[in-house]
């Protein structure tokens, strides 16, 4: 803006000029300030302009990745940004000064009328320097005059402050994060570090020989599921999160979620150091000894891989992604040995009808009652089933009944964004409780239990009357209330009730695909 006012006011002063020297041409021109445009103009064609409002000039800003930059002592800059490099500032700056995980060097004459931010970087400021804004200094070595003071404030966290701490951390972070890889060789904390790790995972391996070895074996003879397991748990675990806590009640099963997932990720990892040690050495006649040493070659192998930039990181997410998968499908597998699906039983062939002789008047009046029989039935409309067959179907597991949970819980989220009339915030546990009873009443489940074929019934096989939707709605918040123990009641009960299912005397089955509404 400032450079088009500039070569406004030249043009309107040339336009001056030339004006004047039409009304008055035996007068020879004066030398006046009319002759600054073309010096403007070219400064300008040059990417530098003469200000004249302030008589200075200006330069844009700044921005150097890995190359060092000098700013002279007669240069200008916007704001200068130097990273991973050396900043030398001789001249002045009217914005920010930033280095970071590089060097830099304030001579006297440098004047920098922002910020000066350093971080995790050698700095050595000469006496004359002047800082208008704030100091921040976070890592390095900051060496300055001790009569040297910025206008601003000024927050200096320097390795002297902290006693060489944050040396360390700061070089994993240009030499591990930035490289792609989590362990940098030149560290000895780090080593320190992957020792403690080492013998952490080693106490696990020994003392959950069990699930260790369950989850291993899914990783040797189905690793794509694993892995595609893996994603989507890291991929729902973000929504279902969220949703947990927009309801309020849900907020206290988060933690228990989140700990569930951090005890699953550190099994996953155990086992395939175990796995993949596994599948080197060759197997010996201990057993327990062979499961130790597989765990330490594949540590070892992958410690290894950590310590390769790109490769490094590569190597951690994959081998994540497979242990969360591989322990959730163990988990899965180990649920259903302790809660099989009842087995259904062979339906009994009832025994032939006897043979009855009858005459040629006799037959032909049975062969009018069958026609006129079939002629009625074909008009007729399948009745549903019977209360005692409903009541001999399997009942739902935890796993789909939590499914069509998510999937109401998604609905009605939506249904209360996309509506937005209600005056109060817990209109949406309203609106919940309505459309559960209400469903519950009219079809006998909700629209995420017939996506997962699931039916409430009572316990006779008779379908739910309003009374019993009610009973039932009122008491589920008492089940979610108490941290969530009514609902995980359904892993241990034998009936798969949770509580409001007891104290409304319901179960929750599961249909087949074909099963009418």
């Amino acid at each position: 803006m400032k450079r088009f006012v500039a070569v406004l006011g030249a043009c309107a002063l040339m336009t001056v000029s030339v004006a004047g020297a039409g009304q008055q041409p035996d007068t020879p021109p004066q030398p006046t300030a009319q002759a600054n445009p073309p010096e403007v103009i070219a400064a300008w064609g040059s990417q530098r302009f003469v200000d004249e409002q302030f008589g200075e000039r200006r330069g844009r800003d700044v921005v150097r990745i890995g190359s060092d930059y000098t700013l002279k002592s007669e240069d200008q800059s916007g704001d200068l940004v130097v990273v991973g490099a050396t900043g030398t500032v001789e001249g002045r700056t009217r914005g920010d000064t930033v280095v970071i995980f590089g060097q830099s060097d304030i001579k006297g004459t440098a004047e920098i009328n922002g910020n000066l931010v350093l971080i995790n970087t050698d700095t050595t400021v000469a006496e004359g320097a002047r800082v208008r804004g704030d100091l921040v200094v976070i890592g390095g070595q900051f060496n300055a005059p001790a009569d040297f003071a910025a206008g601003g404030s000024h927050v200096i966290i320097d390795n002297h402050t902290l006693g060489g701490r944050l040396a360390g951390v700061f070089t994993w972070i240009t030499r591990g994060l930035l490289w792609g890889r989590p362990i940098v060789p030149q560290l000895r904390w780090m080593w320190a570090a992957v020792i403690v790790l080492f013998l952490v995972y080693l106490l696990v391996s020994l003392v959950f020989e069990k699930p260790v070895s369950e989850v291993a074996d899914v990783l040797a003879h189905r690793p794509l599921s694993a892995f595609g397991v893996g994603l989507l748990v890291l991929l729902l675990i973000g929504p279902i999160s969220v949703l947990l806590a927009v309801s309020i009640i849900g907020i206290a099963v988060v933690p228990l979620i989140l700990c569930a997932l951090l005890v699953a990720w550190v099994i996953g990892k155990v086992a395939g150091a175990r796995w993949l040690g596994a599948s080197i050495i060759p197997r010996s006649e201990d057993p327990r000894w062979h499961t130790v040493a597989a765990f330490v070659v594949g540590f070892v192998l992958i410690t290894a891989a950590y310590m390769v930039p790109i490769l490094g990181f590569v190597t951690w997410t994959m081998m994540g992604v497979f242990g969360l998968g591989a322990s959730a499908l163990a988990f899965v597998a180990a649920y259903r040995r302790e809660n099989p699906l009842p087995v259904p039983q062979p339906a009994v062939s009832a025994p032939p009808p006897p043979v009855i002789r009858q005459t040629s008047e006799e037959m032909m009046v049975n062969s009018e009652t069958r026609s006129m029989t079939f002629e009625s039935a074909a008009g007729t409309v399948a009745a549903p089933p019977a209360p005692s067959i409903v009541a001999t179907l399997p009942h739902a597991s935890f796993r789909d009944r939590v499914a069509a949970g998510v999937l109401d819980l998604i609905l009605v989220v939506l249904a209360y964004q996309l509506l937005d009339r209600f005056p109060r915030p817990n209109a949406f546990f309203l609106l919940l409780l309505a459309y559960t009873i209400g469903f519950w009443t009219w079809k006998g489940t909700t629209v995420g239990g017939i996506i997962c074929q699931l039916r409430v019934v009572r316990v006779d096989g008779t379908p739910v009357r309003f009374v019993d939707a009610l009973v039932r709605g009122l008491s589920a918040i008492f089940s979610i209330a108490v941290l969530g123990l009514g609902m995980l009641w359904i892993l241990r009960d034998n009936e798969r009730q949770a509580w409001h299912d007891r104290i409304a005397g319901t179960y929750v089955v599961k249909v087949p695909r074909n099963w009418p509404l």
